[in-house]
């Protein structure tokens, strides 16, 4: 008989962008697969229907700190759950990892998995500290934890830092061999073709995330102002949307003021992302985003990219220092144009490290290695009809 499984989570893109492998995965092993979503396009409703999931709407602010209905959430999950009578509930992101999680507990589902993809702002300190508004957000996430947290059977994490500053700092309560460690959610490797950078072009470095101060973007771009100074011929491109909601985030003016003055090169909306990283040297992200694995790296990894990142949780799982790129101290534009620095001066080692990167990235980022441990995470060893 098929198991069915319901994934939580939040958007209907996110599903599709991080999840589709997974359903496929799981429709092979013939699961039935709920693909439970709060925000979504009737397009990606009908994308996740051809992966051969059941997409489910449920309501949900992501953002919001209404109690209430946060509550009337757990509610309408219980009802689907109860409807469903899956064998297994997995959610993923912090609200429907606690409401989703709660629910099935409340259903009484048998297995209840809870994926934490990095601690994310709340756990995000600023230069500058943390707002009150951001400390209230983190006193109120650790509490719904430790409600949460002990009746998980399996709670996985992508980085060996998460579950030290989140579980242990914090005491919460877990059960026993309940803490699993994944690495990087992985890619689809088919998608990102190894390419060496072509040494007769101008040299450049590319930054790919959204334009935030959290994801090094101010860094980025004093280091970019500084490299000019010395290598006037050097490129500088940005990949990312601006986000007006975010207080931390480069402002439209700061942006088309960077613009003008020639210091980097902004495209606007791409979807062209890998070509743009073919296209470019070196892949900077000087974040200090509590990040689960970056992808954005991963995919650069992929393509043969030497990185420079931040020796920050997350970002240091992607870099062998001094192999397949550099790792830098957060909040340090000085260090990061000296990296910079070091593949103008050094250009041979732009595909010498780049190489290493796409070796780490076979290893390490082939979803279908991810997929296969998640299943093992699942209890649901195996790849034919016995599985489900």
């Amino acid at each position: 008989m098929s198991k069915k499984i319901i994934l939580i989570g939040n958007t209907s893109s996110t599903m599709l962008g991080f999840r589709s492998d997974l359903i496929k995965e799981l429709v092979r092993n013939h699961c039935k697969i709920y693909a439970f979503v709060c925000e979504y396009s009737e397009e990606h409703l009908e994308n996740i229907r051809q992966l051969g999931a059941i997409p489910i709407v449920y309501k949900m602010n992501r953002g919001g700190l209404n109690p209430f209905a946060d509550l009337k959430t757990v509610f309408e999950l219980k009802k689907y759950i109860i409807q469903i009578k899956p064998d297994i509930v997995f959610s993923y992101f912090t609200k429907p990892v606690v409401y989703g999680s709660l629910a099935a507990k409340i259903s009484k589902v048998s297995k209840i998995i809870g994926m934490i993809e990095g601690l994310g702002t709340p756990f995000t300190v600023h230069k500058h500290g943390q707002s009150l508004k951001v400390k209230l957000i983190r006193f109120i996430q650790v509490r719904l934890y430790k409600m949460v947290f002990p009746f998980l059977d399996k709670i996985i994490f992508l980085n060996p830092d998460d579950p030290i500053d989140l579980i242990q700092d914090n005491h919460i309560k877990i059960k026993k061999n309940a803490i699993e460690m994944l690495g990087p959610i992985g890619l689809n490797l088919a998608e990102y073709h190894y390419q060496r950078w072509d040494e007769t072009q101008n040299l450049s470095f590319i930054f790919i995330a959204r334009l935030l101060a959290e994801k090094g973007i101010f860094e980025y771009l004093e280091a970019a102002k500084i490299v000019k100074q010395k290598y006037p011929n050097v490129t500088f491109k940005i990949i990312g949307g601006l986000d007006h909601e975010n207080p931390y985030g480069l402002t439209q003016e700061q942006l088309d003021e960077v613009v003008a003055t020639g210091v980097v090169e902004y495209p606007g909306f791409v979807t062209d992302v890998a070509k743009r990283i073919q296209d470019s040297a070196v892949f900077v992200l000087p974040s200090y985003y509590r990040e689960g694995v970056p992808r954005s790296t991963q995919e650069a990894m992929a393509i043969g990219r030497p990185v420079i990142t931040t020796d920050v949780p997350g970002c240091r799982e992607t870099v062998v220092n001094g192999v397949n790129g550099f790792l830098v101290p957060k909040w340090d534009p000085q260090a990061l144009a000296e990296k910079m620095c070091y593949f103008i001066e050094n250009p041979e080692f732009i595909n010498i490290m780049g190489s290493e990167s796409y070796k780490i990235a076979q290893e390490n980022f082939d979803v279908s290695k991810v997929n296969k441990k998640l299943l093992e995470i699942m209890g649901l060893e195996g790849t034919n009809e016995k599985t489900c």
